[in-house]
């Protein structure tokens, strides 16, 4: 990887021997009221911008770890693929500019080994494929291998009537099992600092990501956690099929990132990549100390 200049910096991470960098997956703008689910307008708005027409930013911001032994894509952004009525409906303020951040870091498409989605979501799989020079989708990242939970793969082939909305086949074009894509059915060590675990709750076959590495610890989990005003466990979006499974993966894993300083990893936040976990002061809630911000254009 080349040296990079201070100014062409991308935000980044230090987990131990794995370096994190977050990627422009491109930036929409979605309605808050179902960003936030059964929380009431009064609260949610004091925590985030919100437009006339009720809509807030979305980042979606792509990770890139860089480990002793593989390069991993989590998750994609919204890809290059969307038609014009789907930019206009999901007001794309940004484009998907995921590779020309990974060329800023003086890697090819070549260079990725495997690629996680935490769900087959458009948002976070639209990067998966991308057009060829005959306007048909293929894998973005040819020698890389693409890690589906069972589960998720299964509603990704047979989608249900909800589900179709959102998981597009043209996001999903060339990829096949045995071949360059991988199903799992919960735990799997990828490498000896990532592990990927089945959460559920947001989807059926939702993933999360786990690094550790030399006493360091970060998690990623998807849209469990889409941003930092989600951390109080009863905060889920309305865009969840399973909301109290959220609450009861929230519940049961935030104490213990808390009480390891582990650093939660954000994907959807427009203010910060990461904040390392602790307790609020005198009661057992989840909050930030330190925190990793997003770096400003």
């Amino acid at each position: 990887m080349k040296d990079l200049d201070i100014q062409d910096k991308l935000p980044s991470l230090k987990i131990g021997e794995v370096e994190i960098f977050w990627l422009d997956g491109g930036k929409i703008r979605l309605d808050g009221g179902p960003m936030f689910g059964p929380v009431p307008k009064v609260l949610w708005s004091k925590k985030i911008e919100v437009g006339d027409d009720n809509c807030i930013a979305i980042d979606n911001s792509a990770m890139l770890l860089l480990t002793p032994t593989a390069k991993i894509i989590i998750d994609s952004g919204i890809g290059n693929k969307m038609t014009e009525k789907q930019q206009e409906h999901f007001h794309v303020q940004q484009p998907w500019r995921l590779l020309e951040d990974i060329k800023r870091l003086g890697l090819t498409i070549d260079d990725i080994n495997f690629v996680i989605p935490t769900h087959a979501d458009f948002d976070h799989a639209g990067g998966l494929t991308c057009n060829d020079n005959n306007g048909n989708p293929i894998p973005t990242f040819p020698k890389a291998q693409y890690i589906f939970q069972k589960k998720e793969w299964k509603v990704v082939k047979n989608p249900d009537r909800r589900s179709a909305t959102s998981y597009w086949p043209e996001n999903f074009a060339g990829l096949k099992e045995g071949d360059n894509l991988k199903i799992i059915n919960g735990d799997l060590q990828l490498t000896p600092e990532v592990k990927i675990f089945l959460t559920g709750g947001h989807t059926i076959g939702h993933q999360g990501i786990e690094i550790n590495s030399q006493g360091e610890s970060a998690v990623h989990l998807g849209d469990l956690l889409p941003s930092q005003n989600h951390l109080n466990p009863l905060w889920v979006i309305a865009y969840d099929d399973y909301p109290m499974e959220v609450i009861a993966v929230k519940e049961r894993l935030l104490p213990g990132y808390a009480r390891r300083n582990t650093w939660i990893l954000f994907y959807h936040d427009t203010e910060i990549c990461a904040g390392r976990a602790q307790f609020a002061k005198d009661n057992q809630d989840v909050t930030l100390g330190a925190t990793i911000n997003k770096t400003k254009p």
